[in-house]
């Protein structure tokens, strides 16, 4: 098991997640790596947790499904659970957004890619189609008149 920790500053907003439900599926996208023959895909993935794929050989069926060009080996990785917020604290701390289980493949790097949401901590103000792929981001609550923030983004995939 595995999950993909955030660490980031929030100024002014809290609940910071990625826009995911079955209506508007969030495409978590990673580089991936075969642990077999430690081939890495030269090109990143997307993986949404609403979507599963049949396995060979009847083995059932997962959020990504995957054969490693260089030794031909399947492997896949489902997402265990929706998205966990990430909340607004005095001291950034790393905090697991997602997990999963991969089987025969690792998930290398992370690219934060597609929209995400955020509320304002006093105001309630609700933001949405925020883009963390630059690494900050930053707007102006109306309702509290001040501006927010979400900087210093660190992205980790740890084993769970």
């Amino acid at each position: 098991m595995y999950s993909l920790a955030l660490t980031a500053e929030l100024t002014g907003v809290t609940n910071l997640r990625p826009n995911d439900t079955q209506e508007t599926p969030f495409w978590y996208t990673f580089k991936v790596q075969c642990t077999s023959c430690r081939e890495t895909h030269p090109k990143p993935v997307a993986v949404s947790r609403f979507e599963t794929n049949e396995m060979s050989g009847s083995r059932g069926e997962a959020n990504f499904v995957w054969r490693c060009k260089n030794c031909k080996r399947e492997s896949s990785a489902t997402i265990v659970a929706a998205p966990t917020p990430y909340e607004q604290a005095d001291q950034p701390k790393a905090k697991p957004i997602i997990q999963f289980d991969c089987r025969g493949l690792e998930f290398t790097d992370f690219q934060p890619e597609g929209e995400w949401l955020a509320e304002g901590i006093d105001s309630g103000t609700k933001f949405a189609g925020i883009e963390l792929q630059d690494g900050d981001w930053f707007d102006y609550d109306e309702k509290s008149g001040e501006e927010v923030s979400i900087k210093d983004l660190k992205w980790e995939i740890k084993r769970a």
